[in-house]
């Protein structure tokens, strides 16, 4: 599913990401870990081809850093559902219509668009919230429309940035519960987080970023040391 293979991004002439290879198979629930400007944002913009590498190789669903055309990027795209920190919602949109737009830019047709949104919001529990606006949901609420955003075209793979990372302890939770239920229903996430109590309660493959590369993690030997 995802392939990465000595991968190297430089800025400005310094490493951010220094021979980095990972994979991560279909199905999969993956966190990266790692200090703020460990470079997790920089290797997620390598999964939906944001950035491209400065040496080496990204595979992802199928489509190759090295061979891939511009034309190809949003049909990639199409299969990868994005998560971001900050939401990143259109604030002059209802809910209805933020989860719409991903479909209207695909050309679908208005009733598969309308059946397909309204079964991803009562999937995330916010089919009574589809005619509010952003500003009048909780940054939880706000968050799963984000999730039902990104779940729309039906990705293989979930890539969450944090998702958590503005949101009280117990929205987190439910936050949570919903990436593992979407988690246990064959969609692979890739998920960065700062939060090690998250991890903890919900475990999984843990991959931790230090000094440019890339170190898989065993939680029970991280907590006996």
């Amino acid at each position: 599913m995802i392939e990465m293979h000595d991968v190297t991004v430089s800025f400005d002439g310094q490493p951010v990401l220094d021979g980095v290879s990972f994979t991560m198979k279909r199905g999969e629930f993956v966190y990266l870990v790692g200090q703020t400007g460990a470079g997790k944002s920089s290797l997620m913009r390598l999964l939906y081809f944001d950035l491209s590498p400065s040496s080496g190789r990204v595979r992802v669903a199928g489509y190759n850093s090295e061979q891939i055309a511009q034309r190809e990027i949003p049909y990639l795209r199409r299969r990868i559902g994005i998560v971001f920190q900050d939401f990143k919602l259109l604030e002059d949109r209802s809910v209805y219509d933020n989860v719409s737009f991903a479909l209207h830019v695909t050309n679908a047709r208005t009733s598969d668009i309308k059946k397909r949104v309204l079964h991803v919001l009562a999937d995330v529990g916010l089919s009574h919230k589809r005619n509010q606006m952003p500003h009048e949901l909780s940054g939880g609420e706000q968050q799963r429309v984000v999730i039902a955003r990104a779940l729309i075209n039906e990705p293989a793979i979930l890539i969450a940035d944090e998702p958590t990372g503005n949101l009280d302890p117990a929205s987190s939770a439910e936050i949570m519960e919903l990436i593992t239920k979407i988690n246990m229903r064959g969609t692979a996430i890739l998920m960065a987080t700062h939060n090690y109590e998250l991890v903890k309660r919900y475990p999984a493959r843990v991959v931790q970023l230090k000094e440019g590369r890339l170190h898989e993690v065993d939680l029970k030997i991280q907590r006996k040391a």
